[in-house]
């Protein structure tokens, strides 16, 4: 028997750790994955260069990758701004911002993890883009790109896209992450995730892959069966910051850790993939808050 708690320092929080329990009975569903060759390019599918969405209009005939302004947005700078008032302590304010799709190909069949490094590479580059621009707004406080891959994490689409919620708000994770990080710089004066980095480093045995400037590594306060953390070495308050190198660098190390899923179990691995990004709310971010990106199974995330 093997259980403990272990901190995490950018949640605030503590992490039970029971590893036996991997050992436990199953008597749950089991999902059979039968190989099915996609084509790469299906004329119902509301993604694919050239063909109408939902919403009527049509997609550019794309030859990299695709944004545009999502059809059935969760925010929208047209939110109603008179609510009803909720009952009793409850409280709500309209949800403002810009929803984006970011198609990765125009190859249908071509997941995160089979692009080629060079158009990994430039799918990063996009996301800077993306990052500056939306950021840049003055009514955008925070810009989360995220992708959720796989039928058990409720994808509607199975195209290869990731989307960007720019919000009048900064999500809590967020929120929690800066604070801790700001209070570590205080007190220790040094860098939080720095540490944590110089920790697995130090350990050795979490550490998946790395190269001169990025390195992928399971935190030693995982709160998930599968939880990978990706990131530069440097610190950087988002990925707009990272040089034509470090990207490089960065997009190798994703690559390898979404072929290294996808190979577990011999199926396309489901995950939620979520960049942890400094907030755009005009706050000094320029040290404390790193950049990383954390795949992570669909079966853990909804454990």
């Amino acid at each position: 028997m093997y259980w403990e708690e272990r901190w995490h320092p950018l949640r605030e929080e503590w992490v039970i750790v029971a590893a036996h329990r991997q050992d436990r009975p199953w008597s749950g569903e089991t999902t059979q994955h039968n190989e099915e060759l996609l084509p790469e390019y299906l004329e119902d599918c509301y993604l694919c260069p050239g063909n109408l969405r939902v919403s009527g209009k049509r997609n550019d005939e794309y030859s990299g990758t695709f944004v545009f302004d999502n059809d059935h947005p969760c925010v929208g700078f047209d939110a109603p701004q008179t609510l009803q008032g909720p009952p009793g302590i409850y409280r709500s304010q309209p949800a403002r911002g810009i929803a984006r799709v970011v198609c990765y190909s125009p190859n249908h069949k071509l997941a995160l993890s089979e692009l080629e490094p060079h158009e990994i590479e430039s799918l990063l580059g996009v996301w800077q883009e993306q990052y500056r621009e939306l950021g840049a707004r003055v009514e955008i406080r925070h810009v989360l790109i995220f992708e959720n891959k796989g039928e058990a994490v409720g994808v509607s689409n199975p195209y290869p896209h990731c989307q960007i919620y720019a919000t009048n708000f900064v999500f809590k994770t967020i929120e929690t992450e800066a604070r801790a990080s700001q209070r570590h710089l205080a007190e220790a004066g040094r860098i939080l995730f720095q540490d944590v980095i110089q920790a697995e480093l130090e350990d050795g045995r979490r550490v998946i892959c790395e190269n001169d400037s990025a390195i992928a590594f399971i935190p030693y306060f995982a709160r998930y069966a599968y939880e990978v953390f990706v990131a530069p070495k440097a610190t950087h308050p988002s990925i707009a910051s990272l040089s034509s190198a470090e990207l490089r660098d960065f997009s190798d190390l994703l690559k390898q850790v979404l072929v290294k899923f996808d190979n577990l179990w011999q199926m396309p691995f489901p995950y939620v993939m979520p960049l942890h990004q400094a907030p755009t709310d005009g706050g000094d971010y320029e040290l404390p808050l790193p950049h990383r990106v954390s795949p992570t199974s669909a079966t853990a995330e909804s454990a």
